[in-house]
Parts: C-alpha cells; structure tokens; sequence
C-alpha cells in the first residue's frame, strides 16, 4: 500500500539499544505521513529455509508459519527498514533466516523473471539499515551491509540510507548519546516523505 512501511526489529533485545533506536525512525516514518508495522522478528515462530524448492514454481513457500504473511506485505510496502545488532560481524541468527525464507522473492526475480513486486512501485521503494556495534574497529559493518544490500535486491527495494554506530561497548546506552536519537527520528522522517513522494 502507498506510504506503508515496514521495520524489522532484529535485536534478541526488545527494549535494548538497537529498539531504542529503531523506535525513534518509526516515530520520524509516522510523523512523515506513512504507516508502520513493527516486526519483532526474534519473537515470531517459524522454520529456517529448507531449500525445498517449491518456491522455484509458486509464488510462496511450501513452509507456513509466521514468516508467511510477510510474503503479501512485503509485496507492496513502500519502505523498509532493517535494524539490527552486529554480532559476530553479521546479523543475529533469527533475522538472517526470516531475511532467507524470501526466497520465495529471489526465485521469482531471477529464476522466473517474474518479480512479485508490482512494476509500478518497483523503483519507489527505499530501505533505510540501522545498526549498532560493540566493537570500534574498521570494516565492523561490511558483512552486515552485504546482506542487507542482498535483502533488498530480492525484494525490490534500494538501499536508500543508513545509520551505523560503533563503539557500543563503550556507549553503553545510546540514550546518553541524544544525537543518536535525533539522527534515527530524521532518517526515519526523510525516508517516510521519501516514500510518500514516489507514490510506492
């Protein structure tokens, strides 16, 4: 639908850093005009990808559980926004494998040449990334961003903004830090108005 969003929490932690932060773009989408749906995905129940391939002929997965009525939304949201920890230079475990089972959108794109994406919102989408690290060290965030990058290929969507901070470990609590707050709640709003204004 025009002006929906949707934001993947990614964090084991509900209330923890990563929440907070995700929060305040959720609050930045909304006051831009669009309607958001929080995914608390550690929280969901669902299976990892099997590879059972039938999805190679069916637009869906052979698979139903939660993960299931996101195949629908996700078809026609006009932003998306993926938040979450860094852990072991990656993203945490659940969230990688709710990001797997779209694979029912990979084997359409480019196994049928049949995106599930509506043409005419294809190139409106915009995925915003929103990420912590404990660490202070280089390159800390470039596993993580390859599979974000990767995410939103499949489903259509560009990869139209970020916010990283490391150092975690030593912030503590991003509340001490406002600018991360006010950084999350304009990346949030510039990315509802982003979505408003391409009509996807």
């Amino acid at each position: 639908m025009p002006g929906t969003i949707i934001a993947l929490l990614g964090s084991p932690l509900p209330h923890g850093n990563t929440a907070k932060l995700l929060e305040q773009a959720v609050r930045g989408a909304r006051d831009a005009g669009c309607e958001v749906e929080v995914v608390d995905v550690p929280s969901l129940e669902f299976g990892p990808c099997m590879e059972l391939f039938y999805c190679n002929t069916h637009e869906t997965c052979e698979q139903i559980d939660e993960v299931t009525p996101y195949y629908e939304k996700m078809k026609t949201a006009g932003g998306l926004i993926v938040a979450s920890p860094i852990m072991t230079f990656g993203i945490p475990g659940k969230l990688k494998s709710f990001m797997d089972r779209f694979q029912v959108f990979y084997m359409a794109k480019y196994g049928r040449k049949q995106s599930l994406v509506p043409k005419e919102i294809r190139k409106g989408r915009k995925g915003l990334f929103i990420s912590i690290a404990g660490m202070n060290i280089p390159n800390v965030f470039d596993g993580a961003k390859l599979t974000v990058l990767a995410f939103f290929d499949i489903l259509d969507i560009t990869y139209w903004g970020e916010l990283l901070r490391n150092d975690m470990d030593r912030i503590q609590d991003v509340a001490t830090e406002p600018g991360l707050f006010d950084a999350a709640y304009k990346k949030g709003f510039e990315l509802g108005k982003a979505v408003i204004e391409s009509g996807a």
